[in-house]
C-alpha cells in the first residue's frame, strides 16, 4: 500500500497529500474490496472506535472502494442512533448536501495535512513561528537602538543648554554629525542593495506616504536646505572665531536632506521581505537621527523665542543672550565678541532662523514616513488595491472662501501684532494683543462650529468603518492625540493663570475665552478627524446591470442603441444617490475640510514664525514664575504647532476620501 493518497473531489477542488493510516485502515480496505467483489457497492460503514468527527470523514471520502461520484454524495456524514456507536456515509438522495455546503466541506478537507503520526497540522505553522520570532527580535533591537540614542541625545542637548562652558554646541553637533553620516550611509545602502534584491519588495502599503505628505516632505526639504546654505555663509564669516564643526554640520545635513527625500519619495510605500532585521535597526537609525535634529531645532528655535521680562528683543541673534539662567547667558556671550569678515552676517542669521520652522516640520514629516516603513517591514499586504481618489475645485467653494478670508486677516494681524510688540510703547502692546486675541477667538470659533457639523455629518452617514490593521492610520491618530496634549498643556496653565490672577484687563479676558475656546475646538477637531479617517471612501463606481435571460439583454442593448439619453430613475442605485441625499452630505464635508486646512495652516503660522503672546503677557509667568512658564510653554508650543501642521495632512485625506 502506498503511504500517502490524495483526496479527488468534483468541481476541479484542489487535492491536499495524506500520509497513512495505521494499519486498522488497512484492514478495513481490504473488508472494502471484498463488499465491491461482492456486488455491495455502499460506501462503507466506519468502525464505531472513539475517533474525530473530521478523521471519519476523511477515511470515508478517501477510501479506494468509494467512486468519485460516491464520494460527492457521501461527504455528508450524520450522528448515529444511540443503540449502535458507529459514523456512516449515506447516499440516500434526500441526505445530500447542497453544491455550496459540498465546496465548503471539500475546502475544508482540502486544507487539512496529517503526518505519520495521524495528527493535523497547517504546513506552514512552523514557518509562521519563525518568522514571528525574527521580526520580535528585530522589533526589539531596533527599539533598543532608538531608545539608546534618544536617551544619549537628550542628555547631550540638555548639558549644551544648561552648561554651554563644559558641553558647547559643537559637542552636540559632532554627535549629530556622526548620527547623520551613518544614517546616510544606510539610506545609499538600502537605496542600491536592498530595494533591489531578489523578492525585496512584494508588497506595497496604498495608504503609506500619500502624495499630499510626500508633496510637504519635498517642500520643507527644500527650505531645510536653503537654511543650511544661510548657515554654511553665516558661519563661514565668522571661521576666524569659531569652530569649524559649525560648517560642517549644515553640509553633512543639507546632503542627508536630500538623500533622505529621494529614499522616502520613493520607497515610503515598501513592505521589504528581505534582510528584515538590518532595516529595521537602519530605519531605527533614521529615525532616532531626524528625532534629534528635531529637538535640537526645537531647542534654538525656543531659546532664540525666549525672553526673560525685561530684557528687549532684537529678533535675529540666537547667541546674543536668550537663555533660561545665568550659565547659558555666560555661555551665550562669548560669542557676541567674534566680529564676522563679511558684512551679510546678520541678514543670514534672521534669514536661517525664519527658516527654521520648516526644518523642525521636515524632520516630523520624515520621522513619520520613516515610522511607516518600519512597521511595513515584513509586512504582507491583503489590500491588492486603492481606492482611486477624485478632487475637483468645482466641488468646493464657501469652504475654500471662508478659509482664505481667515487666512488672510491672520496673516495681515500676525504682521502688525509683529510690528506693535516690538515697540516700546505699552498701550501698543496691550492693543496688539487684544487684536492677536479676538482674531484667534473668532478663527477657533468658526472651526469649532465647522468641527461640530463634520461630526454630525459622520454620526449619520452610513460609512462603513474601516476594517483590519493599518500603521499608517494607527500613526496619524496617535500624532493627532499626542501632539495635541501640548496645546492642552498650554491653555489649562493659561485658564489657571488668568483666573489666579482675577481676570483683570480686556487681554485677560480674552485670553481666556481664547484658551477655553481652544480646549473645545482640539476635542471637536480631533473626533472630526478620527472618524474621518477610519470612514471607507465615498464610492462612485457604476454598478453593472444584471438581467435573468437573455430577451432582457437584447432588449436592453436596443434601447441603449436607439436613445444616447438616460434618464435619472433608471441610473443604477450609486449613482442615483450621488444626485439625491448622498450629495449634500459630500459636498458639505469637503467644504468642511477646506476650511479647516486653511484655518490649521494660519494657525500654524502665527506660532511657528514668532508670535508668542504667553510671554508678551506677563499673567503667567506672573503666576508661575518665569522659569516654570517658560517650561511649560517651551515644551508644549513645538507640539502644538506640529499638531496644526499634521491636521493639515490629515485633512487633506478626509478631503480627499469623502
Amino acid at each position: 500500500m502506498s503511504p500517502e493518497r490524495r483526496t479527488s473531489g468534483s468541481g476541479g477542488v484542489a487535492s491536499s497529500a495524506v500520509t497513512a493510516w495505521s494499519g486498522s485502515r488497512e484492514e478495513e480496505n481490504t473488508e472494502s474490496l471484498q463488499q465491491k467483489r461482492r456486488g455491495n457497492t455502499s460506501p462503507p460503514v466506519l468502525s464505531s472506535s472513539p475517533r474525530e468527527p473530521v478523521t471519519q470523514a476523511l477515511r470515508c471520502c478517501c477510501s479506494k472502494s468509494v467512486s468519485p461520484q460516491e464520494r460527492i454524495n457521501a461527504m455528508k456524514w450524520h450522528a448515529p442512533q444511540k443503540a449502535s456507536g458507529s459514523y456512516s456515509c449515506s447516499t440516500i438522495t434526500s441526505n445530500m448536501t447542497t453544491k455550496a455546503e459540498l465546496e465548503a466541506i471539500e475546502n475544508k478537507i482540502s486544507t487539512i495535512q496529517v503526518d505519520h503520526s495521524g495528527s493535523i497540522f497547517g504546513h506552514s505553522s512552523g514557518r509562521q513561528k519563525s518568522t514571528e520570532k525574527g521580526r520580535n527580535w528585530g522589533w526589539l533591537l531596533s527599539g533598543f537602538i532608538s531608545l539608546n540614542i534618544l536617551l544619549l541625545g537628550i542628555a547631550i542637548v540638555s548639558g549644551s543648554v544648561f552648561n554651554a562652558v563644559q558641553i558647547s554646541s559643537s559637542h552636540l553637533q559632532i554627535f549629530l554629525i556622526l548620527l547623520v553620516i551613518l544614517s546616510t550611509i544606510w539610506m545609499i545602502f538600502y537605496q542600491v542593495h536592498t530595494s533591489r534584491g531578489h523578492h525585496a519588495v512584494l508588497y506595497k502599503d496604498s495608504h503609506a506616504g500619500p502624495v499630499w505628505l510626500r508633496g510637504g516632505l519635498v517642500l520643507f526639504g527644500i527650505c531645510s536646505v536653503i537654511m543650511d546654505i544661510f548657515k554654511i555663509i553665516y558661519y563661514v564669516g565668522r571661521i576666524h572665531c569659531d569652530s569649524p564643526v559649525k560648517i560642517a554640520f549644515p553640509v553633512v545635513q543639507a546632503l542627508f536632506v536630500i538623500v533622505q527625500t529621494y529614499v522616502l519619495w520613493v520607497h515610503a510605500k515598501d513592505c521589504v521581505q528581505i534582510q528584515q532585521n538590518i532595516t529595521r535597526c537602519g530605519l531605527m537609525l533614521t529615525l532616532s537621527t531626524n528625532l534629534m535634529v528635531w529637538m535640537t531645532a526645537v531647542t534654538e528655535e525656543s531659546l532664540h523665542q525666549t525672553v526673560p521680562p525685561g530684557e528687549p528683543s532684537t529678533n535675529g541673534s540666537g547667541n546674543d543672550g536668550y537663555g533660561l539662567n545665568g550659565t547659558l547667558l555666560q555661555g551665550r556671550a562669548a560669542a557676541s565678541d567674534c566680529e564676522c569678515i563679511h558684512n551679510m552676517c546678520d541678514i543670514f542669521e534672521k534669514a536661517y532662523f525664519y527658516l527654521y520652522p520648516f526644518n523642525i516640520e521636515y524632520s516630523l514629516f520624515a520621522s513619520a514616513m520613516t515610522y511607516v516603513m518600519w512597521k511595513n517591514v515584513g509586512r504582507q499586504v491583503d489590500e491588492h488595491h486603492s481606492h482611486s481618489l477624485r478632487f475637483s475645485l468645482w466641488d468646493v467653494l464657501l469652504g475654500p472662501i471662508a478659509g482664505m478670508l481667515i487666512l488672510v486677516a491672520g496673516l495681515a494681524t500676525f504682521v502688525v501684532y509683529e510690528v506693535d510688540i516690538a515697540k516700546d510703547d505699552p498701550k501698543k502692546k496691550q492693543d496688539a494683543l487684544i487684536m492677536h486675541y479676538i482674531m484667534n477667538i473668532v478663527a477657533i470659533l468658526l472651526m469649532a462650529i465647522a468641527c461640530l457639523i463634520g461630526c454630525i455629518i459622520f454620526r449619520i452617514d452610513k460609512r462603513e468603518q474601516v476594517s483590519g490593521k493599518n500603521p499608517t492610520r494607527s500613526l496619524d491618530v496617535g500624532l493627532l492625540v499626542g501632539a495635541s496634549l501640548g496645546q492642552f498643556l498650554i491653555c489649562y496653565f493659561t485658564i489657571v493663570a488668568v483666573l489666579a490672577s482675577g481676570v483683570k484687563g480686556y487681554a485677560n479676558g480674552l485670553n481666556l475665552t481664547s484658551s477655553i475656546l481652544t480646549v473645545v475646538q482640539l476635542c471637536l477637531q480631533n473626533a472630526f478627524l478620527i472618524k474621518g479617517l477610519h470612514r471607507e471612501p465615498f464610492q462612485e463606481l457604476v454598478g453593472p446591470t444584471v438581467f435573468a435571460n437573455m430577451l432582457a439583454v437584447r432588449e436592453h442593448e436596443l434601447e441603449r442603441r436607439r436613445s444616447t439619453i438616460v434618464s435619472t430613475h433608471t441610473l443604477p442605485i450609486p449613482l442615483t444617490l450621488l444626485h439625491g441625499d448622498l450629495s449634500w452630505k459630500r459636498r458639505l464635508l469637503k467644504e468642511i475640510c477646506a476650511f479647516l486646512l486653511l484655518c490649521n495652516i494660519i494657525l500654524w503660522i502665527m506660532p511657528a514664525f514668532g508670535a508668542r503672546p504667553q510671554f508678551d503677557n506677563t499673567v503667567g509667568s506672573d503666576i508661575f514664575e518665569f522659569q516654570t512658564w517658560a517650561a511649560v510653554v517651551n515644551i508644549g508650543m513645538p507640539f502644538g504647532i506640529f499638531y496644526r501642521m499634521h491636521s493639515v495632512a490629515s485633512l487633506f485625506e478626509v478631503c480627499f476620501t469623502s
